[in-house]
């Protein structure tokens, strides 16, 4: 087994920030895994998936795992649903076309969302009224000190707004390696209520879309506001949506009267991170290489060699200034490694 040293990783996350790893290898399979988990006994271990939901502010003194383990299989069918078993290693939008391909529906919404397969239970990934946790079933994992496998099912997942137990009680303690989804294969329940959604069809003509007219009304749409990772270093979106109780909204609406909201339940309202950011003057904005990007302003950008350190330096500026102008205090989506 190949290991590599002080391995670049400017190519293995989306932000492209050229920070370095003591020791690399590529997990190409579960034995292989095993195999690395038994020979490191207490060493520290980085693990690395696709690299989309981080942003790495340091060297890393320690053994990365690049998991890149692959392969799709079906493990149940019947003349409504498939349940289809992915592991971790695959591309998440790859997979989600496999999906689309074979006409099977549920996840349509999250096309175009960077990343493996294998971090998204970690995200709880969800775009347009989708998250993952809507047709996952289950995850395997493998716990980094005892090697043992463990299914962990939805419900043991605590999956909550771009959250999970995987950032929370067993942080750290487990590789994601398999998951496993049920989805549709007829009658499919179509998601279409998002405004930019429901534009983009009407504007093609489409009354009676399919999952593929879903799946690419949605990479338009990302496409036309989110920079290609492989042209500008970003990780989507940098910070959750902020969600606030109805008092606090109501006086602030008395301010900003066009302030757009979501109601989640009669005491709390979500409002669109990139709304604040963008009311407070940082839309566009660039220092040296990072910078917020001019269309979305949710998203962080590193438009040539900024390093880790000055992505966050713009980060905590940002919630500086949201927090004094709106009392709001925004939390990032994107991992601080």
């Amino acid at each position: 087994m190949k290991i590599e040293y002080n391995k670049s990783l400017k190519k293995y996350n989306t932000f492209g920030i050229d920070v370095v790893a003591a020791e690399f290898i590529t997990i190409t399979s579960e034995s292989k895994l095993d195999t690395i988990l038994s020979k490191s006994n207490k060493n520290p271990l980085f693990i690395l998936s696709g690299g989309s939901n981080m942003l790495l502010t340091k060297n890393l003194d320690m053994l990365v795992l690049h998991i890149a383990i692959k392969g799709i299989t079906i493990t149940e069918e019947s003349d409504k649903h498939v349940h289809v078993s992915v592991y971790a290693g695959e591309n998440w939008h790859d997979f989600v076309q496999y999906c689309i391909k074979n006409n099977y529906g549920g996840l349509e919404n999250l096309s175009l969302i960077p990343g493996y397969v294998g971090s998204a239970p970690i995200q709880n990934i969800g775009a347009y009224g989708v998250e993952l946790k809507d047709t996952m079933t289950s995850c395997e994992a493998i716990h980094i000190t005892t090697r043992e496998k463990r299914i962990f099912l939805n419900q043991d997942c605590k999956f909550g707004y771009r959250n999970s137990i995987f950032k929370n009680d067993v942080k750290g303690e487990y590789i994601i390696t398999k998951v496993t989804f049920k989805l549709t294969k007829k009658e499919h329940i179509l998601n279409t209520n998002y405004g930019a959604i429901k534009n983009a069809l009407t504007h093609q003509g489409i009354t009676k879309p399919t999952i593929k007219d879903v799946s690419e009304a949605v990479i338009s749409i990302r496409k036309s506001k989110l920079p290609d990772p492989t042209k500008i270093g970003n990780s989507g979106s940098f910070f959750k949506n902020p969600v606030i109780k109805i008092n606090h909204f109501i006086n602030l609406q008395k301010t900003y009267p066009n302030i757009p909201f979501y109601k989640i339940d009669k005491e709390y309202i979500k409002i669109p991170a990139g709304w604040l950011i963008e009311q407070s003057g940082f839309k566009g904005k660039r220092w040296g290489d990072a910078g917020v990007h001019e269309k979305q302003a949710l998203v962080l950008v590193n438009y040539d060699n900024a390093s880790g350190n000055e992505i966050l330096n713009v980060s905590k500026k940002i919630v500086t200034k949201i927090k004094e102008k709106f009392d709001v205090l925004l939390e990032t989506e994107v991992n601080i490694i």
